[in-house]
């Protein structure tokens, strides 16, 4: 998800007792999927966690909140040490950092150490999602692309789904899925201590804790123009992965954890099919089809909510899934060009700091608003503003299309 500058390759034949650049290149996908697995489980385990502590809406996206603002400091402050210390060192010490998340999770009988996990677990995922994307650049220009915009994805949607399986089906659980990951981690960590170091390391770490966000002056225009779609496809996900499994519930009548989980696979996973098929197109044409995408999806959904149809809402939750990672990319895709490289870094900051703050800061809203209105109402008026920014974003894009066509 984070670039990384271009650096000088030490040949992997003077570490022989390292693996190789293709071994690799799939033990970084593997790593990042799983970290994105774990940062998914808990979703599915909310209700529990709220009948069992009997907390209110808000307080669940409280405790979703912290997880992606820790998330995004820690990417902030801790996204390019990587270059400085090597890819290896990092990798360990979140995937150490998650294993202790982990061991939270598991002792975890009150919202506060709930609350603690999460904090720990941002910061282990941010601090290892920009090393991992480098690593995966540095292993493999051509294919890692693809891997870093399909792998998380695809791990969000695993660790949903993965996760309301083993609570419906299995022992122990609010216990059993973070005890699987404890052991999935420990082995990760091992085998990364096998990776090898295939970029050049940099002076200068001090210097490089300090954020840099910074908007050029000819990327200001390009990032309003997308802004509208970028915020909305990230709000949405954040809803789903906050609310998104009580609202399954209220809407199929149905309280078993794998209904939820479902609801965020399909969400997800459709996003990556979206992307791994579609990722040749312009990104003109992802903006256009991902927020088209994303408005007709949101209000297949909401009218499966208020009708009660689970054929309409999984079918607009799919729809909308697609909106959501075109959305993203096409938005990445458009805003990358427009900075020289020295300046890439400072524009990613503050598009990432854009980004978290729309997953986590609308679903906090709707959670505390659920307390006065009720969860349906919340829903309604949650996709209709999102809507209302595809919209935006779409006219945004008209107006740029007609001026390019005069000129």
């Amino acid at each position: 998800m984070a670039a990384c500058p271009s650096s000088l390759a030490v040949p992997t034949l003077a570490q022989p007792w390292r693996l190789s650049r293709q071994t690799s290149l799939w033990l970084h996908a593997l790593i990042l999927l799983t970290f994105m697995a774990a940062s998914s489980a808990p979703t599915p385990l909310y209700s529990l966690y709220r009948e069992s502590w009997e907390f209110s809406a808000a307080t669940l996206t409280v405790v979703f909140g912290v997880y992606a603002i820790s998330l995004l400091l820690a990417l902030l402050v801790l996204g390019s040490m990587s270059d400085y210390i090597g890819r290896r060192p990092v990798i360990v010490g979140a995937l150490v950092l998650n294993i202790m998340a982990m061991v939270l999770f598991l002792m975890a009988d009150t919202v506060s150490m709930l609350i603690a996990a999460r904090l720990l677990q941002g910061v282990a995922t941010g601090m290892a999602t920009s090393a991992l994307a480098a690593g995966l650049m540095d292993s493999d220009r051509l294919r890692s692309p693809l891997i870093n915009s399909v792998a998380p994805m695809v791990g969000l949607a695993l660790g949903a789904l993965g996760t309301s399986i083993l609570v419906q089906f299995a022992p122990a659980p609010m216990r059993l899925v973070f005890i699987l990951l404890i052991v999935a981690m420990s082995g990760l960590a091992i085998a990364a201590l096998l990776l090898p170091e295939l970029s050049s390391r940099r002076n200068g770490i001090w210097q490089a804790l300090r954020p840099t966000v910074s908007v050029p002056r000819d990327a200001w225009r390009v990032l309003l123009l997308i802004a509208p779609l970028d915020v909305a496809a990230w709000a949405l996900g954040g809803f789903y992965f906050s609310l998104g499994p009580t609202l399954a519930a209220h809407v199929t009548g149905q309280h078993a954890p794998v209904v939820g989980g479902l609801l965020v696979f399909t969400l997800t996973i459709t996003a990556a099919v979206s992307v791994t098929l579609l990722r040749t197109w312009a990104p003109e044409r992802m903006l256009v089809f991902g927020a088209l995408s994303l408005m007709s999806g949101v209000a297949i959904t909401l009218g499966g909510v208020q009708a009660g149809s689970v054929l309409l809402f999984f079918l607009g939750t799919s729809i909308a899934g697609i909106g959501f990672g075109l959305g993203f990319l096409g938005a990445l895709r458009t805003l990358l060009p427009v900075a020289q490289p020295h300046e890439r870094a400072g524009l990613m900051a503050a598009f990432y700091i854009m980004s978290y703050l729309a997953f986590c800061v609308p679903a906090i809203l709707a959670g505390i608003a659920t307390g006065f209105m009720g969860l349906e109402p919340v829903a309604i008026y949650y996709g209709a503003a999102l809507i209302a920014l595809a919209s935006i974003a779409l006219i945004g894009m008209g107006f740029r299309s007609h001026r390019r066509t005069q000129a």
